[in-house]
């Protein structure tokens, strides 16, 4: 719709784009409550869907991936999951990655505090009566290893630190509306 928000990426310098697919959502596809958050009078599982990737650049040294409301009303969107220094090795990510515990995450790669204030995935909670929002499931090329930040930063830092050593990104974008 040419009256929503932006998205995030617009913003920033182009980069190449690459596959990303999932097993639990798709493109433009209305989510399942299995993705939604269970709080904010929301009552849902709140589980991170399977991402996978292909097609990014040989270069990629490690991999980010990020899930962001733009239509969130807030006036800044909303950042739902943020996972920085996955290993180039690793192309997916199993349904439940996002999990508070971290077990589901490939060894070295870790939360960074999203928006909820929690270091895991928060699922879709918008306002009842908006129209459906976008979720936002990006996946970064990066051309570094690791990122040099820990998991107290914000989202906003996360940001900062990916546009310097984004190569490449991959978007996949469902719904979600009640």
């Amino acid at each position: 719709m040419a009256d929503r928000p932006p998205l995030p990426y617009d913003f920033l310098p182009s980069v190449p784009a690459f596959t990303v697919t999932s097993e639990d959502v798709t493109h433009d596809g209305h989510m399942a409550d299995k993705h939604v958050y269970n709080s904010f009078g929301m009552s849902g599982d709140n589980v991170s869907p399977q991402l996978s990737w292909s097609g990014f650049p040989a270069e990629a040294k490690s991999f980010a991936v990020t899930c962001y409301d733009p239509d969130a009303p807030t006036g800044s969107g909303f950042w739902h999951w943020i996972v920085i220094d996955i290993p180039a090795t690793v192309t997916s990510l199993p349904a439940g990655a996002g999990a508070a515990s971290g077990a589901r995450l490939p060894a070295g790669a870790f939360h960074v505090r999203n928006d909820y204030g929690s270091l895991d995935f928060g699922g879709a909670a918008p306002p009842a009566g908006d129209p459906p929002h976008r979720y936002v499931f990006a996946v970064h090329a990066l051309d570094v290893e690791t990122l040099g930040i820990d998991s107290s930063v914000t989202p906003a830092v996360a940001g900062f630190n990916l546009r310097f050593h984004t190569i490449a990104r991959g978007l996949l974008i469902p719904v979600y509306g009640h």
